[in-house]
């Protein structure tokens, strides 16, 4: 090895070492910033989540509850018995002809309103007419021969009793009398007919009603015998609804019924959404169904605004009996337990009192207590799922008929506020990462 060679080994041993040092410092910097990650990634969210809860046990134990009230109150409670029925018109006639013939005028409109004896159609008179005119000749020749005998018998009777001719003749002419008074009678008839067919070829409205769909056309030959006549009119006004009851509440009616009572009767639309007429009871059937185990019941109705078809579904509402200042409140404070029903009652300092109560009859979204309430105390009508026996309320006073609307609105409320609050976290949580991200770099 020459000195130049020696003096260039000397040289490069301390740079070797050089970069031999800086490698392992790089590597421990990055050792340093996986262990960072690693550890710190997974603790800090754990003490983020553990002080949440941490906070929120503290904050419900003295959490204060907002709950939908209202105040117990006196009212009349209607109680009504309820059927499902179908409207039946008092009377549906299909109009025809009595005799055959031509149309030749029809007098009136599909759907319009008719009364009794309006004519409705017309059918060619003149074979009727030409009828008519036959018998009434016949009619007149049989009078004028019946005249002629009844003169000669006056002349025989004169005669015989001057003895100028013999008996035998005047019985002869009685019996001719006799038989041309006969023979005038059955022209009569036949003259009566006659007219009536002539009638008859002018249709009339049996019944006042509303006519239906035209079944003949203008010049068709219609027939006493053809099915379908020429229209069907139905009466509408009145208008009467059959329904059924279960046979449990026949005592109740025929209670009333015997006493001379008339009872309202209310038809409501399918979804029961619509008041569509009123009316009163017309009587009940005499038998039970077996096979449902109801009876059915009729009631009459005015139908002056033609709101009630044949045929329609209807639901209907008896008036059985109203009770008079009976304690009320809305049906959705009403919860139902093992033990029966029970509500929430509100004490003058917010907290909650467990009553049970002996529900009466219901109307509309208010039911009658008959036993477990007294006028003016506050019950809850929404918000009752965490509610139990000393809870805090804060009471927002709500209408029996938004209570059910304003329940689902304070769930909704609830279910937002809960969606902030994980919005919240999942903030927190992004902003640490981001946090542990960065410091690497810094």
């Amino acid at each position: 090895m020459t000195p130049d060679d020696t003096d260039t080994h000397h040289k490069t041993m301390p740079h070797k070492s050089t970069g031999i040092f800086g490698r392992w410092w790089i590597l421990i910097i990055v050792l340093g910033i996986a262990a960072y990650f690693i550890w710190g990634r997974d603790s800090t969210p754990k003490t983020a989540q553990t002080n949440s809860a941490e906070l929120g046990k503290g904050g419900g134990k003295n959490a204060t509850t907002p709950v939908g009230v209202a105040q117990a109150k006196t009212a009349d409670v209607h109680i009504y018995l309820s059927g499902l029925g179908s409207v039946t018109p008092e009377a549906t006639t299909t109009v025809k002809s009595r005799v055959d013939g031509q149309l030749m005028k029809i007098n009136f409109k599909e759907g319009q309103v008719v009364k009794a004896g309006a004519v409705l159609a017309e059918l060619d008179t003149r074979p009727y007419q030409a009828t008519l005119a036959q018998a009434e000749g016949q009619t007149a020749r049989d009078s004028a021969l019946l005249q002629a005998a009844q003169i000669d018998l006056k002349r025989y009777q004169t005669l015989i009793k001057q003895d100028s001719i013999a008996s035998q003749q005047v019985d002869t002419q009685a019996a001719l009398v006799k038989q041309y008074m006969g023979t005038v009678q059955t022209d009569k008839g036949v003259l009566a007919n006659a007219k009536l067919q002539l009638d008859y070829a002018h249709i009339t409205a049996p019944i006042s009603g509303r006519l239906g769909l035209r079944q003949v056309d203008l010049g068709n030959i219609v027939h006493a015998s053809d099915a379908n006549g020429i229209v069907v009119i139905t009466q509408l006004q009145p208008i009467t609804s059959v329904f059924s009851i279960p046979e449990d509440n026949i005592p109740a009616v025929m209670k009333q019924l015997q006493a001379g009572k008339t009872l309202s009767v209310e038809a409501w639309d399918r979804d029961q959404q619509n008041k569509l007429a009123d009316g009163e009871l017309v009587t009940m059937d005499n038998v039970v169904d077996s096979t449902t185990g109801t009876v059915k019941l009729k009631a009459k109705f005015p139908n002056n605004d033609y709101a009630l078809f044949p045929n329609q579904f209807v639901n209907i509402r008896v008036l059985l009996h109203t009770r008079h200042d009976a304690i009320v409140i809305p049906t959705a404070a009403i919860q139902r337990g093992n033990n029966g029903n029970f509500v929430y009652i509100v004490k003058a300092d917010n907290t909650i009192s467990i009553r049970p109560v002996t529900a009466g009859p219901s109307e509309n979204e208010l039911t009658a207590i008959n036993q477990g309430i007294t006028t003016g105390e506050t019950v809850v009508v929404d918000g009752v799922d965490k509610l139990h026996d000393g809870s805090k309320v804060k009471p927002i006073t709500r209408s029996a008929a938004g209570a059910l609307a304003d329940s689902a609105k304070l769930s909704q409320g609830h279910k937002k506020h809960q969606r902030h609050d994980d919005a919240g976290v999942t903030t927190q949580e992004s902003a640490t990462t981001n946090t542990h991200k960065s410091a690497p770099q810094q």
